[in-house]
């Protein structure tokens, strides 16, 4: 048997067919390892006393002292003196607490005549069970007035009069010898050694230990306080919720309670604590007695027996449930009579249930144990309530009262109920101890918040505020803010808790309305009684030896969930949990600060008035309080805050937490309200979780890394809103209105602020303003108070990630206030009626964009953001574009001048910052759609550029030949960046842009051509270039279904190309080739035309529509538009040229006079030119042809011209055959 270790110590008892399991865990032992016992010789005489009697002894510890009555009274604190040590068994893990001499008195009430009484209380799913002397309890009233209506209650229970009972001599005698005879028992002459301090034990149960880092419930001294400060240095913040470790039981538990011994009861006075498995039942179990060592057996127990008197069962349960708890597998029994030693017997434990007129079944005190387990977890539901578990003597009835509740009822003004701040101070440690667990015990949320609900009613605030503050803290701290709720356990395991003052088993789904009303087990808790007394009871066993059958309260052990955790989706509900709970604490911390008097009067439903500064300075001061707040650094604070309080203090570190906590729910409702596009409310709630960091800053001497990290996100997300306000300037009206709203807790929160502050700090980042280029700015601002934050020293090394996002931000917004400028810049230009010189405003305003794209690309240069840079990059060619444009040229007469060399500078740097953008992206695969956009601007510069030097060319500073190239140059390289090949948006613009830029090449050395003189050779060149681009433009525009007319221009500029050559030509070969060209061009010309002619017979259907005009006169006018726009577009040599190719092919058939005339007929009766056509079967162009030569010169006969020279003479003629 080693002690003082957690190496777990397992015994499986046998006894022929009962098996029962017992495992033991020594926790805690304060005794030294067992030594072998003294054997007494036979006749000693143990009425003397020995030499070393009633001296302190490390081997017997309070055994020896105590068997003589000199702590007789009783201790109705003991299990918690027990749970204090061991807090981590508390609420889940252990399912009772108690002294041993508990435990066995309840396992024997079925074959034990004598009354019980012990006070229950349940914490989470633990049970503390502790000896309620009714008596002691008594007389102690009868001297201060308390309790008397107990007394009342309890003389009618056993109708009688109240007595106290003493004990008889024959009692003292036999514990006085006892006491002797363990004395005599310790080797050597007893000289007895001091008890080891348990401090010094490697299992020492001090708070110190197992204390979480709550704040001390009670005072604690500067020593305390600076040990905690230093012991929670290295411990994140979130594990410490509240601030100042809780003080050691020894220190503050007895300070609570100067009740004579009752102040001894918050002791774990035991010498060793064993965690002891019964079965399936997990105690925590305090023992006071006394292990020696027995030579070759490594621990035995020793009993002392009159020989005159045999064994009962009682003394037989006794002695083995002693063993069993501390894993002595021996007892050595002692036999006196009149206390002369008769002799020794040595008896193993698993066969004390055997032993003669002592015999008893395991299974049965198995049974029992479970039973009564079952009983009190079914019936002890509400924690932080003082159940009473009460037996008569003789009585075969037990009873449990309510003992919360029959003081509530009482006609007493006040009555005091003594375990009411133990179980409020055990129900808090429990649940501090599962919030530092929190991560690994998210399932148990709803325990934690019905242990700390259940906390604070039980407690008086003005007499513990910092519990009760300390308590809500933790109730907020239970609502996730920064993470969803996890599917499983965040849906399942933590709806296990239950109401706000009762609990229910996690695995809990039977459903009490299952069983039947008269089923057995219902029948043992009838509260349906027959006395007014029994009434009042909880539940009743009404006989005892229903505790020995199997499983008879098994049923009622489960119990279905009557209420679950607040488990929520919704950020906001959540948010405004955290908040209700955070409000209470800090009304909690203001309630017990002294200095009131000293503070300015405030009413919370009155908002309170700011000053505001108009112009620059205002600003200016804005900017500069803006960051210093947002500094790493504040000034050591030694004295009194603005509230009173003492920095260093239980208030000044729990303010500092609650501030800290409503200023993160603040954050998470603004998000929230940022995603719901609800930015008004998104900005109020940003400036409520800016003005507690003012108060926190104004409370704390220095900032943990954690918290700026904290208010740097805060910063950034102010940012993000000013910037969709500016963006979104058309809602200003519902956006003011959401802003302006404000809840009463909003409120009360704000004036708990102000006690500290005057929150103005952030005033400037978080005002909703009007106009959105100031929102632009405070947004940049609140950036850049971000990122001087992150760059500190203090917070450098924890948020590179943070710090990256911040920088994309920073040079966000300079993107936005840029493009802002650049913008106003263009809209400058629109504005100007007449192009005069450019203004100093717009070179300011070109400035400014300039400066801010500079900085943003840098920003993202910083962090290595490619795409990001590439489209600052972009911008700034846009803004070199609007430059260009602006030093426009005009004439006097309006007109636009030659390409002015200002605008030559800017489009070449356009160019050259498009370029430099492409190379930032490397290829298109980084980032299609940003590559394609910087394309398209770079080839749309080319583009202009060279449009500007073709149409307005500078002759008077370049030769005609310069001028060309450069034109020709820049046209190939907005070719060469027309992707089309890549089936995009841009892809039918891609095409446009080629076929012009090839029709204007064309256009161009078909100019060239016509205007050589001299060199032949460059001549064909030009002639070759010019026919390559043509066939290259027609084939563009072909493929383009909304481009008729530049198709058509394109084939009639070429057919009249054609036309140039053919004159240049000499042989009738070559010109009959050419003009054979030409013709299959004009041919080409149909595709046009159709096109054309399906546009305008959209259009004229729809001009139709709206002003109703006939169908026939639209038909009428379509040949006549098409006529007409083909006699627009052809020129009059190419009407000769048409005129050489009928010469050279043959001529039609004329159409006759009588046709004609009859074609006239039916035109002046109304028939429409199709109609005509198709009823006579003429062409339709030939009806139109005639029709107009009728309207125009009043004739249908066709104009004859000479034509070609006869070759025959008419006399000639005559003589041909």
């Amino acid at each position: 048997l080693s002690f003082g270790s957690d190496e777990p110590i397992c015994r499986l008892m046998c006894l022929g067919n009962n098996e029962i399991k017992s495992r033991a865990v020594v926790k805690y032992s304060a005794a030294p390892p067992p030594t072998t016992y003294a054997l007494l010789q036979e006749k000693t005489d143990l009425k003397l006393p020995p030499a070393n009697w009633l001296r302190e002894s490390p081997q017997l510890g309070p055994a020896g002292s105590t068997v003589l009555g000199s702590s007789s009274k009783s201790k109705p604190f003991s299990s918690f003196g027990m749970a204090y040590d061991f807090i981590d068994s508390i609420g889940d893990d252990v399912d009772v607490v108690s002294d041993s001499e508990n435990i066995k008195k309840l396992l024997k009430i079925p074959y034990s005549k004598s009354h019980v009484s012990m006070a229950v209380h349940r914490v989470g799913r633990t049970l503390l069970l502790d000896e309620l002397d009714i008596q002691e309890l008594f007389m102690r009233s009868s001297q201060t007035g308390d309790w008397t209506w107990l007394k009342e209650f309890y003389q009618r229970l056993i109708d009688q009069k109240w007595q106290r009972k003493k004990k008889s001599k024959e009692h003292w005698y036999q514990k006085a010898i006892l006491s002797k005879f363990l004395y005599y028992s310790i080797n050597g002459d007893g000289a007895a050694e001091p008890v080891p301090d348990s401090d010094n034990t490697d299992e020492g149960c001090g708070a110190e230990e197992f204390g979480p880092s709550w704040p001390a419930p009670f005072t604690s001294t500067a020593s305390d306080s600076e040990e905690s400060a230093s012991l929670q240095e290295g411990v994140p913040m979130d594990s410490k919720y509240a601030l100042g470790q809780v003080a050691s039981k020894e220190q503050n538990l007895t300070t609570l309670f100067n009740e004579g011994e009752n102040s001894q009861g918050l002791r774990n006075d035991f010498v060793r604590n064993i965690l002891w498995t019964f079965e399936d039942i997990h105690m925590l179990v305090g023992s006071n007695m006394p292990i020696f060592g027995g030579g070759r057996y490594p621990a035995v127990s020793l009993r002392l027996r009159d020989n005159n008197k045999p064994i009962n069962i009682l003394t037989g349960i006794d002695y083995w449930l002693d063993n069993l708890m501390c894993n002595v597998p021996e007892l050595v029994m002692c036999f006196h009579v009149n206390g002369i030693v008769q002799k020794y017997e040595m008896i193993k434990t698993e066969d004390i249930p055997d032993l003669e007129n002592s015999t008893f079944s395991t299974r049965v005190v198995k049974d029992i144990a479970q039973n009564i387990l079952s009983f009190l977890k079914s019936n002890c539901t509400k924690e932080g309530h003082t159940y009473w578990l009460f037996k008569a003597s003789g009585s075969d009835i037990v009873k449990l009262y309510d003992l919360t509740t029959l003081c509530e009822e009482a006609a007493e003004e006040k009555c005091q109920n003594p375990f009411t701040l133990p179980v409020a101070v055990l129900l808090y440690k429990v649940a501090s101890n599962m919030m530092l667990k929190k991560s690994q015990n998210r399932k148990h949320y709803g325990t934690i918040r019905t242990l700390l609900l259940n906390c604070v009613k039980l407690l008086d605030q003005d007499r513990h505020p910092q519990i009760i503050a300390s308590a809500h803290y933790m109730l907020a701290e239970l609502f996730q803010l920064d993470e969803p709720p996890e599917e499983g356990a965040g849906g399942e395991s933590l709806r296990a808790g239950g109401s706000e003052d009762s609990y229910s088993d996690e695995d809990d789904e039977e459903d009490p309305e299952d069983l039947p009303e008269d089923s057995d087990e219902n029948g043992s808790f009838s509260t349906t009684l027959d006395s007014q007394d029994d009434s009042k009871a909880v539940a009743i066993i009404k006989s005892v030896g229903e505790l020995s059958v199997p499983e008879k309260y098994k049923s009622t052990h489960q119990i279905r969930p009557i209420y679950a955790f607040p488990v929520s989706q919704d950020k906001e509900e959540r948010c405004r949990h955290v908040l209700s709970y955070v409000l209470k604490g800090l009304k909690a911390v203001d309630g017990s600060i002294k200095k009131e008097s000293d503070l300015p009067a405030a009413d919370p439903n009155t908002p309170i008035p700011l000053k505001y500064e108009d112009g620059s300075k205002a600003v200016e001061k804005g900017i500069a309080l803006l960051l210093d707040r947002a500094g790493p650094f504040q000034e050591d604070r030694k004295h009194p805050t603005r509230s009173g309080m003492i920095p260093g203090s239980w208030q000044h570190r729990m303010k500092l937490q609650l501030f800290f906590k409503a200023s993160k729910a603040y954050y998470v409702l603004s998000d929230a309200a940022t995603n719901l596009l609800k930015y008004g409310r998104a900005l109020r709630y940003i400036k409520l979780a800016l003005q507690c960091h003012d108060a926190y800053c104004s409370v704390s001497s220095t900032l943990h890394s954690r918290v700026l990290l904290f208010h740097s996100q805060c910063l950034s997300l102010c940012g993000d809103i000013q910037l969709m306000l500016a963006q979104n300037a058309s809602n200003r009206a519902a956006y003011l209105e959401e802003y302006s709203y404000q809840t009463r807790e909003d409120q009360e929160v704000l004036h708990s602020l102000h006690r500290e502050s005057s929150c103005q700090a952030f005033n400037m980042a978080s005002d909703l303003a009007t106009d959105p280029e100031y929102q632009l700015f405070v947004s940049s601002k609140c950036y850049e108070a971000a990122y001087e934050l992150l760059t500190s020293g203090v917070v450098k090394e924890h948020g590179p990630e943070q710090l990256a996002q911040v920088l994309k931000r920073l040079g966000n917004i300079r993107n936005e206030i840029g493009v802002f400028y650049m913008n106003q810049a263009a809209a400058m230009q629109t504005e100007k009626e007449v192009k005069k010189s450019v203004s100093i405003a717009e070179q300011e305003i070109w400035k400014k964009s300039f400066s801010c794209f500079e900085k943003g690309m840098k920003d993202f240069e910083a962090i290595e953001d490619s795409t990001n840079t590439s489209l600052l990059l972009c911008n700034t060619g846009r803004l070199m574009r609007i430059c260009a444009q602006a030093h426009c040229a005009t004439s006097a007469d309006l007109s636009r001048g030659e390409f002015s060399p200002e605008e030559s500078l800017y489009y070449n740097k356009a160019i050259d910052y498009y370029l430099r953008a492409m190379r930032s992206l490397a290829t298109r695969g980084n980032h299609p759609a940003v590559w394609d956009s910087v394309n398209w601007e770079l080839s749309t510069t080319y583009f202009t550029l060279a449009t500007l030097l073709q149409d307005y060319a500078p002759l008077s500073r370049k030769a005609q030949e310069q001028i060309e190239r450069e034109v020709t140059e820049a046209m190939l390289k907005s070719l060469k960046y027309c992707d089309l090949q890549t089936e995009s948006a841009r892809q039918p613009l891609y095409q446009y842009r080629a076929a012009t830029i090839h029709h204007r090449l064309a256009s161009m050395y078909h100019s060239c051509f016509r205007n050589q003189v001299g060199d032949e050779h460059l001549r064909k060149q030009h002639r070759s270039l010019a026919e390559l681009h043509y066939s290259k433009a027609v084939l563009l525009f072909l493929s383009l279904k909304d481009a008729p007319c530049e198709l058509l221009r394109t084939l009639l500029e070429r057919v009249a190309f054609a036309e140039f050559t053919m004159a240049g030509q000499s042989s009738s070969g070559a010109k009959l080739k050419t003009l054979t060209g030409a013709l299959d061009v004009l041919t080409d010309t149909r595709h046009a035309f159709l096109l054309i002619h399906k546009e305008l017979l959209e259009d004229y259907t729809e001009v139709q529509t709206q002003t109703e005009i006939e169908p026939t006169a639209v038909a009428e006018a379509l040949p006549f538009f098409n006529w007409k726009c083909t006699c627009g577009c052809i020129s009059r040599p190419t009407f000769k040229l048409s005129a050489s190719l009928l010469g050279i092919m043959g001529k039609s058939k004329e159409t006759s006079q009588d046709l004609r005339k009859e074609i006239v007929d039916l035109h002046k009766s109304g028939s429409s030119l199709g109609v005509i056509s198709k009823c006579l079967k003429v062409p339709r162009s030939s009806v139109q042809t005639i029709v107009r030569k009728y309207k125009h010169h009043g004739t249908t006969q066709p104009s004859y011209h000479s034509g070609r020279k006869r070759v025959l003479s008419p006399r000639n003629e005559c003589t041909l055959v």
